[in-house]
């Protein structure tokens, strides 16, 4: 008797969140090595999403799979303006379709006037309850990883990313036009970006599958890496439409 075919490797393009790096997926990195051939793409370089999606698309392979978190997501929703048929499944992870509210720019606006007078602090301990299950408060690794996130990206960074953010579109016109596979992750403790968030993409897009995971705040791949990985890896498998 042969042996079954073995499914193809795919290309996966992996977009952080907002002063965050290639950290923040090591547990895919490690645990998706098998099915698919993976790239952390740079979103640091440009202070708009527009420049950003096309330098990501420049690098990355002529057809791939696309996962964002967060700013990722906003990334990712830019690129599937700028070239939608070579994404072939996309995953939002953390991430809203919508542009932000008045007080949430206003927001943004005051961290980076403290940023520019020299109070960058990227993300300390006092952030983290914003960021993370309380549950996962204590636990050592997860935090030394995501404050070295944010001092190592830098002030010029966050700046530009920030920029990039509170310029960002209203993506919900856009969601009917998605026809690839698309998977919805989100966190039920999510402070951010609130479950309803990815209730409302997975309400406008036929087919799409949402997953909420319990303690789980911002960060899901850090947090519930076992749970993403397995949402990833069924998403991998997934017949293309």
């Amino acid at each position: 008797m042969s042996a079954a075919p073995t499914a193809p490797r795919q290309a996966l393009l992996l977009v952080p969140g907002l002063l965050n790096d290639a950290r923040l997926w090591q547990h895919q990195l490690t645990a998706l090595a098998d099915v698919a051939d993976m790239q952390v793409a740079d979103h640091t370089r440009y202070d708009n999403l527009y420049e950003i999606a096309a330098g990501i698309l420049a690098a990355a392979p002529p057809r791939f799979a696309l996962a964002g978190l967060s700013m990722g997501g906003y990334v990712a929703f830019e690129m599937l303006r700028q070239a939608p048929q070579r994404i072939t499944r996309l995953a939002l992870i953390n991430t809203a379709a919508r542009d932000d509210s008045p007080e949430r720019r206003q927001r943004r606006l005051d961290f980076m006037t403290l940023a520019t007078r020299g109070r960058f602090l990227g993300v300390s301990r006092a952030l983290l309850p914003q960021l993370i299950d309380h549950s996962r408060l204590d636990d050592e690794a997860l935090a030394t990883t995501i404050t070295a996130m944010g001092r190592d990206a830098g002030v010029e960074v966050f700046l530009r990313q920030q920029r990039a953010i509170i310029d960002r579109p209203d993506s919900r016109p856009l969601l009917s036009a998605i026809r690839c596979p698309l998977l919805l992750i989100g966190g039920l403790q999510d402070q951010l970006t609130p479950p309803q968030c990815q209730r409302e993409i997975a309400e406008a897009v036929p087919g799409a599958r949402l997953l909420l995971l319990e303690r789980c705040g911002h960060l899901a791949p850090l947090e519930q890496p076992e749970a993403v990985n397995a949402a990833l890896r069924l998403w991998l498998q997934q017949p293309a439409r």
